[in-house]
């Protein structure tokens, strides 16, 4: 594998502004429900010498979650769902990051959802770094991931007449991460909320 340009050794963190967290399911087994939590914060340190050394947290506040439909988001922060008001956030922390192509990474690591914790691996696809219009280093990934929301006690179901069920087990989680590298000074980047 080519050596990592030492230029992205460091602290990353992710801009909320052009992050998007999202998940996708089947709804009554014929349409898709897409969705995405808006306050999510997450940081990612680069070790060019070791990239297995990398490492990523995110911590996603649950409460955001914001499918276009009000009522829908008011159900699936209860105890049906995800039961915010006792479980607010939804982690995952790497264990441990694999090069597998030139930009093509898979993140092992530990996601909890409702006070359960599994680990997952997910394929992150590295898309790039430019210098933003404020100074900023600014790099994009790409992933996601399928996983059986039941693995984390979010049980609640409906059955359908056909047999079918309300809404799907399998759940796509959708990655697509803007993340602007924190200066070697330790100071925020500038215009991280800009357009």
């Amino acid at each position: 594998m080519p050596e990592l340009d030492s230029s992205l050794a460091g602290e990353w963190k992710f801009d909320p502004a052009h992050t998007r967290i999202g998940f996708s399911t089947r709804h009554a087994m014929v349409t898709k429900v897409r969705g995405a939590f808006n306050d999510v914060e997450g940081t990612i340190f680069v070790d060019v010498d070791e990239p297995t050394n990398s490492s990523v947290k995110v911590v996603i506040q649950v409460a955001s979650i914001d499918t276009r439909n009000e009522q829908r988001d008011q159900h699936l922060r209860t105890n049906d769902f995800f039961d915010a008001p006792h479980y607010p956030e939804i982690t995952f922390i790497s264990k441990r990051i694999d090069q597998v192509e030139d930009n093509s990474f898979i993140v092992n690591g530990e996601l909890t959802i409702r006070g359960v914790t599994k680990e997952i691996a997910v394929p992150i696809e590295f898309v790039g770094v430019e210098k933003d219009p404020f100074g900023n280093l600014r790099a994009g990934f790409e992933g996601s991931r399928r996983i059986d929301r039941k693995d984390f006690g979010v049980n609640w179901n409906a059955a359908l007449d056909s047999g079918g069920v309300l809404v799907s087990d399998r759940i796509l989680l959708e990655f697509e991460v803007s993340a602007i590298k924190t200066p070697a000074d330790g100071g925020s980047g500038q215009g991280a909320q800009q357009s």
